[in-house]
Formats: structure tokens, sequence, C-alpha cells
């Protein structure tokens, strides 16, 4: 599998780009990012851009991929303008143009739980509408919603604040994912889903949280790699 991946660098991604590494059938990941991923790796490539918004310097780069997983996103604090800029329009710009040199791909989105573009929250509803903007293009998508996400495997958030909450709490969350796989997951469970997803022949188009960590024991049963351990270790 050919793999464009974006938010590399964010708590997700990393955790993503770390079990695509590791699986045999990746032969190759493009991090589209503005910022380098810090890892290396001879199947991985940095796709860096200064802003979503302008793809224009790796636009030859865009293509042949079986899959983008797009793990990019903001933080949901500030104005709802700037949250929906980029959760919905800056999502929609890439994603539109990877559906347009890979319209046999499928584009994998992390969204959130409870996401509905009806919503009174604010975060619930932006993620809705990016759901549904997705879901209208022209190509096989995929919205993974995701509720807690514990970190491991050294995986730490790039925003200082979140990093020391989740010093504290990451345990307690190893601890809820066994107790409620219905309201957390993990960073690797979520790559594992992903991957576990792009091989199933008609994957679901909204898979909820306790479905992702479903699929990512049935990842785990059957061809994932050797050096997978249990989602819940550090």
């Amino acid at each position: 599998m050919r793999i464009l991946l974006t938010g590399a660098t964010g708590l997700v991604g990393q955790g993503v780009l770390r079990v695509c590494l590791d699986d045999p059938e990746v032969v190759r990941v493009s991090a589209l990012g503005r910022r380098a991923s810090g890892q290396v790796d001879a199947k991985l490539e940095e796709l860096l851009v200064a802003d979503f918004a302008d793809l224009a310097p790796v636009e030859d780069r865009l293509q042949p991929f079986d899959a983008c997983l797009y793990c990019a996103g903001a933080l949901p604090i500030g104005a709802e303008a700037e949250y929906r800029h980029v959760t919905v329009d800056l999502t929609l710009h890439v994603a539109r143009a990877f559906a347009a040199r890979n319209p046999a791909a499928r584009f994998v989105y992390i969204s959130g739980a409870h996401s509905n573009p009806d919503s009174a929250i604010m975060p619930l509803k932006v993620k809705g509408e990016a759901e549904a903007a997705l879901a209208a293009l022209p190509i096989r998508t995929i919205m993974l919603r995701t509720g807690g996400v514990q970190p491991v495997h050294g995986v730490r958030s790039p925003h200082p604040a979140m990093a020391a909450l989740y010093t504290v709490a990451g345990p307690l969350m190893g601890l809820g994912l066994k107790l409620v796989p219905g309201l957390l997951t993990s960073t690797e469970n979520v790559g594992m889903a992903m991957l576990q997803l792009l091989r199933m022949p008609d994957p679901p188009a909204i898979v909820e949280n306790d479905a992702i960590n479903a699929l990512a024991d049935a990842y785990r049963a059957s061809s994932g790699p050797p050096s997978a351990q249990d989602s819940s270790a550090p």
C-alpha cells in the first residue's frame, strides 16, 4: 500500500505513522505537513508545505496513492471561524486535490465521537460539517469517530499543556480503554484500525470508537506486525 498521511507530527498522526512504517504491506508513506515528522525510514518521504491551502509545491507528488489517512486538525478552542477553516476548508482542499489524482483510492478521516452538523456544540457541529462535505466527494471516504485517544509507545502531544495532561492521564486512559472501549482508544489502535479498513473490500463509511478497537484487534489477530504491542502499553 502507498499512503499519504497528514498530521504526522500530531498526537494521533504520530501513532498512525508508527503503525504504517511497521507494516510490511505498506511500501511508501508520504507525510504531508508543515513540519517534518522527525522520523527516518527508508519508505518515508516528507512533503512539506507552508499552508495546506497552497499545495502547488507538492502537486506533482500527490499520486499515485492507495489511501490518504487524514490525521491533521486543530484543538477545538478559539474562534469558530478559525476552527472551521482548519477543520473543513483545509481538509476539503487536500481531499479534493487527492481525489482528483487518486479517484480509486480511499480517504480516511479522523473525526470525533458524536460529530453532527446539527449539534449545538461547536466542535461537534464543525466536525459533522466536515464529514458531510467529505462524503459528497467522488471518492470512497471513511470517518473514524474517535473518543478519547491514549498516546502509547512514546507518542507525545505537540502541545505542551496537553502533553503534561497526558503524562498524568495516560495510564488511567489505558485502564479505561479496557473497561469502556466504546469511549476510549489509543494511537496504536487508530493506526491499526485504519490499515484494517484499507484491507476490507467494502468498509463502513462511519466507524465509531468501539469499532476502532475491534478493528485493531482484528489487525493484530490477522497480519499485524510482530512488533505490535498491547494497546495499553505506555
